[in-house]
């Protein structure tokens, strides 16, 4: 039995060796940031189950994501601190793999403006962003806030329109307000269907 618990343990710390043996270079710090309930959780549900590190989409209405791990997250739906979670991909192969090319960590932020400060916190350590936007609304006034705190700490930014299937979207009011209200040079790279 001893043997058995050893064999156990030496397994896991292999596992956190290989995680920190990633070099500084091939590291990424991602962070998911936006508006309350634009989708920035389910966002991150989403790259984790693209990337392979969960095997089901977790949901916020269901209080089984992977990053809400608060009870009082669970209950309000909502993220109150940021999490990290990490995940890899290589770029050669365009897959994700154990100790791909890339480490990527994931922070999760969050939207509510009490939590501001939460991630003004965050965006010191990022080497980028998603900033995603409800396409029903486009810019709201926590999405104002975050792009001046992402533009304080020279955080580059590539801008998601998430729910545009849902009745109320719209993809180019949503990228004009993008342009007049961040004063940003939004490009569309991909047109919802």
């Amino acid at each position: 039995m001893a043997g058995q618990q050893t064999k156990k343990k030496a397994a896991m710390v292999m596992t956190v060796t290989k995680d920190r043996d990633v070099p500084m270079e091939k590291i990424r710090n991602i962070g998911i940031i936006a508006h309350i309930d634009a989708g920035k959780t389910t966002t991150t549900e989403r790259i984790l189950f693209e990337t392979g590190k969960t095997y089901k989409l977790g949901s916020v209405d269901e209080g089984t994501t992977v990053t809400d791990w608060m009870e009082q997250e669970r209950e309000r739906g909502i993220t109150i601190v940021s999490a990290a979670i990490t995940t890899f991909w290589d770029l050669q192969t365009g897959s994700a793999i154990e100790n791909g090319h890339y480490r990527v960590n994931i922070i999760d932020t969050p939207g509510h403006i009490d939590f501001t400060a939460e991630v003004e916190r965050s965006l010191r350590v990022l080497d980028g962003a998603v900033m995603v936007f409800d396409g029903r609304t486009g810019v709201e006034s926590q999405s104002e806030t975050v792009w001046r705190q992402a533009d304080r700490y020279h955080v580059p930014r590539i801008c998601v329109l998430n729910k545009l299937n849902l009745i109320g979207a719209d993809f180019e009011g949503s990228i004009k307000s993008i342009h007049e209200r961040l004063g940003a040079n939004a490009a569309p790279i991909q047109l919802p269907i």
